[in-house]
């Protein structure tokens, strides 16, 4: 980082500004220092800027969790069996997946063949969009 420009602090931790519309480069960097987010690392025409953030696994057993990290714990070696890396996969799926509303509303669902992403719509009452999670599609039935 440059002497003399320092990134904001948000929810997620330190917020990284130099990845607006880089979704690789964000990815890449957070799977590096392991915390934070990237501000509008990721964009869909529909959706408009969508933050990626590091988040957390809250049980390595049960791969719980939310951001990158969750999805990286629970969802790495099947993206990797897919023939891709995270960094490619997720901005490939965020793009040209099929979009469409939680059934609460309170999330995007960006649906490929094999994956669903999903972005939260708020945080904490507030409206931010950011990356939640991941889902492996050939594991559970569509619904």
């Amino acid at each position: 980082m440059a002497k003399g420009k320092e990134n904001n602090i948000g929810e997620f931790g330190e917020q990284f500004m130099q990845f607006k519309h880089k979704p690789k480069e964000a990815i890449k960097h957070l799977k590096k220092v392991k915390r934070g987010e990237c501000i509008a690392a990721l964009y869909h025409s529909e959706i408009g800027d969508i933050d990626i953030v590091w988040g957390v696994v809250t049980d390595k057993i049960k791969h719980t969790g939310y951001g990158l990290s969750h999805i990286i714990d629970k969802h790495g070696a099947e993206i990797k069996s897919l023939g891709f890396e995270v960094e490619d996969f997720i901005p490939i799926v965020v793009q040209y997946g099929e979009l469409s509303l939680s059934k609460t509303k309170e999330e995007y669902l960006l649906e490929s063949r094999h994956f669903r992403v999903v972005i939260e719509k708020a945080y904490k009452g507030r409206k931010k969009q950011w990356l939640l999670t991941a889902f492996d599609l050939r594991k559970k039935p569509r619904k």
